[in-house]
């Protein structure tokens, strides 16, 4: 099972959360009164899901987000009394999987978590796949210019280029981007003229 942190600094609203929350079977809860040292609380805790009950999401707890966000991602329910378009798309832009503005719904609490958390998923997927193609295109270019140094100061052909370069990064057990970008940078180091 998940384990949860709920952040709410009502505390007898927090406590009927945590009921409900229990109610729907999250047994691993822990409470924060504020967001103030979210990313710390993250840190020591690790929870699967961070649950936000507040007014309306304030400027620090949007940048506590958005730092948890980018140092350990983790799917984020907030749920504000208030809201508009501006801040829900802050709260979205800071990482939020769902920004639900309306009383807590109780009987929705287990669906709008599995939701969240799906979304954060798919999120976290396509985020991936980005990050390794952009990977991919820089190693492609990295292989074509060490590719490019090799045909003009070794005469060899473009496949010749390649089958070296392949060789190289067999011999030292690393990919051939990165055995590429170690061939350009030991050349610009000797003073090669890079095409």
């Amino acid at each position: 099972m998940y384990k949860l942190m709920l952040v709410d600094s009502d505390a007898e609203r927090a406590t009927s959360l945590e009921q409900a929350l229990q109610t729907a079977g999250y047994q691993q809860i822990i409470r924060l009164a504020t967001s103030q040292h979210l990313l710390a609380a993250v840190r020591t805790h690790q929870p699967d899901i961070i649950l936000i009950d507040m007014q309306s999401p304030d400027r620090d707890t949007l940048e506590s987000l958005n730092n948890v966000n980018r140092e350990t991602p983790k799917p984020i329910v907030f749920f504000a009394q208030q809201s508009d378009l501006e801040t829900t798309r802050a709260a979205i832009n800071a990482g939020v999987s769902a920004y639900i503005v309306d009383d807590l719904p109780s009987k929705r609490l287990q669906s709008v978590l599995e939701v969240a958390i799906a979304r954060f998923q798919e999120h976290q997927k396509l985020k991936n796949e980005l990050e390794e193609y952009k990977t991919r295109l820089s190693d492609r270019k990295d292989v074509d210019k060490a590719k490019g140094i090799l045909m003009q100061h070794r005469q060899l052909s473009e496949e010749e280029a390649y089958q070296l370069l392949r060789k190289m990064a067999m011999d030292r057990n690393m990919k051939i981007g990165e055995a590429a970008r170690n061939f350009i940078a030991a050349m610009a180091l000797l003073g090669g003229s890079l095409p």
